[in-house]
């Protein structure tokens, strides 16, 4: 279980990252990204670079959590955000910036209602999946 405070930090994160690389058009700082989704997908939010400053430098500030959550929905949405953001680095890599720019946009929407609004677009994904695998 995790603080479900920490995601909607990281959400924060990625709304700012991902809007200067829209700003910018920083097809690195969009690869950037793609490995702080990777990490975090793949190696669990424990590590996940945004976690480790939530858990080390705002959480303490803030007490403990009124409320936690299963890690798996919000890793399996940093998965999710790390496939738009590594789509979005292939299109500036490969010379398409439309593709990384259109890419990095709807990855900016999806963290932006997580930060904002605390409504986790993976996480829903994550969930229909699990009631579809449990129904067949």
């Amino acid at each position: 279980m995790i603080d479900s405070r920490g995601p909607r930090f990281g959400a924060a994160i990625t709304t700012v990252v991902l809007a200067i690389v829209l700003a910018t058009q920083s097809g690195w700082l969009l690869f950037a990204q793609t490995l702080v989704f990777a990490v975090g997908a793949i190696a669990g939010l424990r590590y996940a670079p945004y976690g480790l400053i939530y858990r080390n430098l705002v959480q303490p500030r803030l007490g403990p959590p009124a409320k936690t959550e299963a890690e798996a929905p919000p890793r399996f949405s940093q998965g999710v955000g790390m496939v738009f953001a590594g789509v979005g680095s292939l299109g500036f890599a490969l010379g398409v910036p439309l593709v990384g720019l259109i890419f990095a946009a709807f990855a900016l929407i999806a963290a932006f209602l997580n930060a904002v609004f605390d409504y986790c677009l993976g996480c829903q994904m994550y969930l229909i999946i699990q009631r579809f695998r449990t129904a067949a």
